[in-house]
């Protein structure tokens, strides 16, 4: 007998493989060792027509057995399609589901889905609801004006004098370092109690408001106890405000002194470390405390700047940084002889988060050194400003400049960029303790409407670094009611608990007069504010009516969406907005950027689109048809949008007058409603409920179970008519029970499901019922019991014919087990039902696939047996056989493959515990190849919700936590203990041994909090979906010695893909693996991102520029050098835990309020 020549890889016993000839040189041997080459071995796709590999996939004599034919693994292919038709036609029931609707026509109306009126009228129920919280504002600020206005302005007031509820009171009762509790001085705040409110999610007290101060602000001093006796009087307008909207939620009143006072009154919610909340930096307050800004930040790099010196200007950057909106624009560079951007962007940059963070790192790089040169600063600052090709704010222009201090004034640059009409503000920062002259700073500031402040150290940072908003608010002041304007904010998280808020701004000015004809005084208040729940709004948009897969969403004038269903911030920093633009919350394209402009633009507009969307589950990418609508939500910066696929223009509404008019009891003496009942489930099958809000008061409950009890306790009270439950909801929750048990009594229960290798069948409805068949079979039901919320259900809508979904396999997680056949593979039809001319898809229905079962099934079917009885055909030595998955499962690889690349079925018993998986982490080799081959393609997207285990404590970021560290040498110097740097390190030192954790990695946050647990980050996101190609061919994975030939076919009305291939011969021939799980990344590279910034509209109203403005009030403070007594006298005053004093510089501004 002749024996077959040996093949790579075939010492393993069982049938023989052949070798594939090399033309006119019979069978090619086994390659021998090769010298490894400079890279990888990439396999090289050969595609090739059936006629020409027919040669290479049949060599007569040289084996018994050849790879099969293309016309066999399409026969095969066509069987595996019978096979699953068949099987969905006698469980599914997609037929018999459409007659049942047609037999319970008289149960229900078909409703239309007009989705102009539909948007215009969530547009004006929006309007209406941000039109009475803006009635609300005007009545708050209107009095708070009035209230300061007949304010007396006190020198010797005192704490006892002023009674107030302290929010951080009971907090700091708690913690034995607080300055407080050591000065002992708690006779002027009141205690408190509370009572838990659901709207707040919070314990309040509608009777008092509470007061809020930051920490780094002194209680006692005159300033803020003035401020706090003439807010007093805003608690009974809050009040009155809620008795006429008791829909209000916080109402605030964030004053430019650093106080907040809100209504009603609750306990802070303090972090364990210090609390550095301060209400001037929250997006709302700087919002409507000032127009948008272009600003230009420099900073002095010279030798002279080192040491702490350096390290305050990197942190007083950042704080500023933290000032800035994303309605404002920046740039930072850094000078000495030269100036140059501190970062890659070479002009005015969005100050968004993104690029905020770009900032804060390249600013910790700033390296001292050269001399310093105030014009190359300036010269490069003005050069910024002046740059019109660029999107940018074209409002407020600013140039901040930390420096050490200097001689030149710069004088010829003003007058050649500046003056006279002086458009540009300039600030100055003298940073560190030095003995330089300051003047030349002060009057560079002073001459160009700015401001000059000292930043002697740490503490002074945070409230230097904010004070500029009071000059900016200057115009806005003096132009008026002009300028009491209402703006609405980006989304941001509420301090106080409230979840996801955007907040209605307006600014409150100081309307008082020194005296008969003195000018008016230009100072703003602080900003009145009062928030929205997002979920308010919510419930104004249409919940169940849409379907699955359509939805409502809002834009800001940034592209950053107020509502959609995709805005789900895994963790959120309450000091940062939640910006998630539009493009990014769902999958880029041509016609999403266009929509995107014109509701920015503010325009109308209808739009039908091919695009292509993400499943729930983030695995797949389905192409589909949407209807995009929107309108502008008038008296708002806000745009609404909503999306219907063409299949929900139309929906079901339960029509169950008759059965209401007869039964008069509670609803579960309704028809239909036994088949809720636990009762009937042995019978019936399983019933989930979708955990919807059918009731007032229905108790919610994660467990379905608990949930559908409590929903039968309720029915048994409630009657059918009852005005506290949502009758559409309620009907055609039971109208669906109904339907889904004709369906068992008509097609399931006769059926008997083991005989095709069957765990389930189930259907689910949009009504909210998922019936699953029979009982046992729920307990391993892990599909989401709102069908709206399930992969699935919205799945099968979106795609025609049958769609497998594999369990959900994680690449680092253990396998599959395989035990008493509980492992299912989930197969899913959408029911379309057509209704005269009306067409609607109300269910899905589907069948659980015993995966073992069905494993051996697809071996059979894709073999030369034309059923599993009939005994396996044997090839002897002198004929010649085509291989096939059954037989040759040693050396032929058969697997189905779903769209979106993961493996549903194979021929290997080893890869059972594998399904579920990305193929290419079964066999990259092959992935590779078929992506190639362009069966696949794929997207990439950016995850920018996404939550990620917190990072090592670091230096770096915004907060005041790092500290100059003296050399030794530094210790041995006599000069250097005699030197402001010293006592500047002495006072932190001793200042840390009171607020110890400001030295920590990041003080803001509390131990313990989400936020020290895990933070937000991007992670980038790749899914595979169905390329163009829809044929089957056949093809060789060539690489080097070692080939594989496969094929490849699409099986007809179902989301699956059909290989056979090649066991790999060799080892050597390494494919790059496809990736498919998320990945952290850093995002797009933002250096490019801002190259082609995306499409934005500013604030409507600018106040940059007022005629009648003062600029004389421009810091002209007396410096502050070290003076030893002085020095030590601090010193001691921390230690003793005593108050710490505003310093002498920063007091100027602030003084001036009470004038």
């Amino acid at each position: 007998m002749a024996v077959p020549a040996r093949t790579c890889g075939a010492s393993r016993p069982g049938p023989a493989r052949i070798a594939r000839p090399w033309p006119g040189r019979g069978p090619r041997p086994c390659p021998g060792p090769r010298r490894p080459e400079s890279g990888p071995l990439r396999p090289r796709l050969l595609l090739l027509p059936p006629l020409l590999l027919l040669p290479l996939l049949a060599a007569p004599g040289a084996s018994a057995y050849s790879f099969p034919q293309q016309h066999t693994m399409q026969h095969w292919a066509r069987r595996l399609e019978q096979e699953i038709d068949g099987v969905m036609r006698i469980f599914g029931g997609v037929q018999q589901l459409r007659e049942i609707y047609k037999d319970n026509r008289n149960l229900f109306e078909v409703q239309e889905n007009e989705p102009q009126k539909l948007v215009e009228k969530v547009a004006g129920d929006i309007e209406n609801l941000l039109d009475r919280k803006v009635q609300a504002l005007k009545r708050l600020a209107d009095a708070a004006e009035n209230f300061q206005k007949a304010h007396h302005w006190q020198d010797n007031i005192k704490e006892e004098d002023i009674m107030y509820y302290d929010a951080k009171a009971d907090a700091e009762l708690d913690d034995p370092e607080t300055e407080d509790m050591e000065r002992g001085s708690k006779t002027s705040t009141l205690r408190l109690d509370f009572m838990e409110d659901p709207n707040f999610k919070n314990k309040v007290n509608y009777s008092y408001t509470a007061v809020q101060i930051p920490t780094d602000i002194y209680k006692g001093s005159t300033i803020i106890l003035n401020e706090l006796n003439w807010t007093e009087a805003l608690e009974n307008v809050f009040i009155e405000n809620r008795r006429q909207d008791p829909t209000l939620l916080w109402q605030v009143f964030g004053s430019a002194t650093g106080v907040t006072r809100y209504y009603p009154a609750t306990p802070w919610r303090a972090p364990k470390k210090i609390d550095l909340y301060d209400v001037r930096r929250r997006p709302w307050y700087i919002q409507g405390a000032s127009s948008p800004k272009d600003m230009v930040i420099i900073v002095d790099v010279s030798g002279s700047v080192s040491g702490l010196t350096l390290k305050l200007m990197k942190t007083s950057v950042c704080e500023m940084l933290d000032t800035l909106s994303d309605d404002d624009y920046v740039n930072v560079a850094s000078f000495n002889e030269k100036a140059q951007p501190v970062s890659c962007f070479t002009h005015l940059v969005q100050a968004n988060v993104r690029n905020k963070k770009v900032f804060k790192e390249a600013v910790q790089g700033m390296v001292a050194k050269g001399t310093t040169g105030y014009k190359a600063g300036f010269e490069y600052a003005f050069d910024q400003l002046q740059n019109s090709n660029i999107t940018r704010a074209n409002c407020n222009k600013m140039i901040m400049m930390f420096t050490d201090g200097g001689e030149d004034r710069v004088q010829d640059v003003f007058e050649k960029y500046n003056w006279p009409n002086r458009t540009v503000r300039v600030f100055t920062f003298s940073v560190g303790q030095h003995n330089y002259d300051v003047t030349p700073l002060q009057w560079m500031a002073c001459t160009n409407k700015g401001y000059y402040f000292e930043i002697p150290s740490i503490g002074a940072i945070r409230i230097n670094t904010q004070e500029y908003l009071d000059v900016l608010g200057r115009p806005m002041v003096l132009a008026g009611k002009e300028a009491k304007q209402v703006q609405w904010t980006n989304v941001y998280e509420d301090a106080l608990g409230l979840g996801l808020v955007v907040t209605g701004t307006l600014p409150v000015f100081n309307l008082t007069q020194d005296g008969p004809g003195e000018k008016k005084n230009q100072l703003i208040l602080g900003v009145m504010g009062i928030d929205v729940a997002l979920n308010d709004i919510k419930r104004l948009t249409p919940n169940y009516t849409l379907g699955a897969n359509g939805y409502v969403f809002a834009i800001d004038l940034n592209g950053y969406v107020l509502l959609h269903p995709n805005l789900k911030p895994q963790t959120i920093n309450f000091r940062e907005p939640v910006t998630l633009d539009f493009l990014d919350a769902e999958l880029e394209d041509e016609n999403k950027e266009e929509i995107r402009r014109s509701m920015i633009d503010g325009n109308k507009g209808h739009k039908q689109i091919k695009t292509l969307v993400k499943s729930l589950d983030e695995r797949y990418i389905d192409e589909v048809i949407r209807n995009y609508t929107w309108v502008p939500i008038r008296s708002t910066n806000y745009s609404l949008g909503l999306v219907l696929p063409p299949y929900s223009t139309f929906y079901l509404q339960a029509n169950l007058s008759d059965q209401i008019l007869q039964v008069k009891l509670p609803i579960s003496k309704l028809k239909d409603f036994e088949f809720l009942l636990p009762s009937s489930f042995e019978s019936e099958g399983h019933v989930f409920i979708a955990p919807r809000e059918y009731c007032k008061d229905l108790n919610a409950s994660d467990n379905n179970t608990e949930f559908l009890k409590n929903f039968i306790e309720l029915m048994e009270k409630v009657t059918p008519d009852s005005k506290q439950c949502n009758n559409f909801l309620l009907h055609n929750l039971i109208l669906d029970t109904g339907i889904t048990q004709q369906l068992v009594e008509r097609v399931w229960r006769d059926q008997d499901l083991n005989t095709y290798s069957l765990l389930a069948v189930f259907a689910a409805t949009d009504g909210g019922i998922t019936r699953v068949f029979p009982n046992k079979a729920a307990e391993d039901w892990t599909e989401n019991p709102e069908p709206f919320n399930a992969s699935f259900y919205r799945r099968s809508l979106d795609n025609h014919g049958y769609i497998f979904k594999p369990p959900h396999q994680d690449a680092l997680l253990r396998p599959l087990e395989l035990e008493n056949d509980t492992v299912g593979i989930l197969v899913s039809t959408a029911v379309e039902l057509s209704l005269g001319r009306r067409t609607l898809r109300p269910a899905v229905v589907g069948v659980k696939l015993d995966l073992e079962a069905w494993a051996e099934k697809f071996k059979v079917l894709a073999s030369n047996r034309t059923h599993q009885d009939q005994p396996q055909k044997q090839c002897g030595p002198s004929s010649h056989c085509e291989m096939d998955c059954e037989v040759n499962n040693e050396d032929l690889l058969c697997v189905l493959i779903d769209d979106g690349g993961f493996l549903v079925l194979s021929n290997q018993n080893h890869q059972w515990d594998q399904v579920g998986r990305f193929f290419s982490e079964v066999d990259a080799n092959l992935m590779l190849a078929l992506y190639n081959n362009s069966f696949y393609t794929r997207k990439e997207s950016y995850d920018y919700q996404a939550a990620c285990a917190p990072q090592p404590p670091g230096n770096l970021g915004a907060a005041p936590r790092g500290v100059f560290v003296p050399t030794i040498a530094d210790f041995l110097n006599l000069a250097w203990w005699t030197s402001a740097a010293a006592w500047s390190l002495f006072q932190q030192l001793l200042y840390g041994l009171i607020y110890h954790s400001w030295f920590q990695a990041d003080p803001a946050e509390a131990e313990g909090s989400p936020e020290t647990r895990e933070s937000s980050c991007v992670m980038k996101q790749t899914q595979y979906y169905f390329g163009s190609v829809n044929a089957s061919y056949n093809a060789i994975i060539d690489c080097g010695n070692c080939s594989r030939l496969f094929h490849a076919q699409r099986l007809t009305n179902t989301n699956l893909l059909f290989v056979v291939a090649e066991k790999p011969l060799c080892s050597q021939c390494e494919a790059g693996r496809l990736l498919q799980k998320e990945t952290h990344s850093d995002g797009p590279e933002q250096c490019e991102l801002v190259q082609r910034p995306r499409y934005r509209r500013g604030p409507h109203i600018c106040f940059d520029y007022n005629a009648t403005e003062d600029t004389s009030d421009c810091g002209r403070g007396a410096s502050f050098p070290p003076s030893l007594g002085v020095l030590v006298s601090l010193q001691l005053l921390l230690l003793l835990g005593l108050p710490p004093r505003p310093q002498p510089q920063v007091r100027a501004l602030v003084a001036s309020r009470h004038l």
